[in-house]
């Protein structure tokens, strides 16, 4: 699985646990761990590459923005309303985290297993917690 926290170390080597592609070993053993968690009833539910947006996406043309939220007649129609042409759309920035782990007593954890924390990863870390206060971003840099 892949997280987009940047680009990925030259040593990380997929590895495949029940039917699912992990973008690294390390992360594989984690998954392994959760399972083992679940099993034990520790863990209610695991969650592999939950997805958040950090940003929407939005069209922008003429020194005007225009998004889903604020103009949703205009930003669907996709055409400009000073100059008629086609806006380009800029897409949205994504965050997705290597898991969400529901626990038995109702907290979740949102997890990213990490060999090392890129400066992109670092900045989407930041945004989400931002964006999403009710979210901690727990970094695995160990497994078992």
């Amino acid at each position: 699985m892949s997280s987009n926290g940047g680009p990925r170390i030259k040593n990380a080597k997929k590895t495949v646990v029940d039917k699912i592609t992990f973008a690294s070993h390390m992360e594989a053993r984690r998954y392994i761990e959760l399972k083992m968690l679940k099993a034990a009833g520790v863990v209610t539910r695991i969650e592999c590459q939950p997805e958040y947006e950090l940003q929407p996406s939005y069209r922008k043309c003429c020194d005007v923005k225009y998004d889903a939220e604020m103009t949703p007649f205009l930003y669907k129609k996709g055409i400009c309303e000073c100059c008629g042409k086609k806006m380009p759309t800029v897409k949205a920035i994504r965050y997705v985290a290597d898991f969400r782990v529901t626990y038995a007593d109702g907290h979740i954890d949102v997890e990213d297993v990490k060999g090392m924390e890129t400066e992109i990863f670092k900045i989407k870390k930041k945004i989400l917690e931002f964006r999403y206060p009710e979210i901690t971003l727990k970094v695995i840099k160990k497994v078992r």
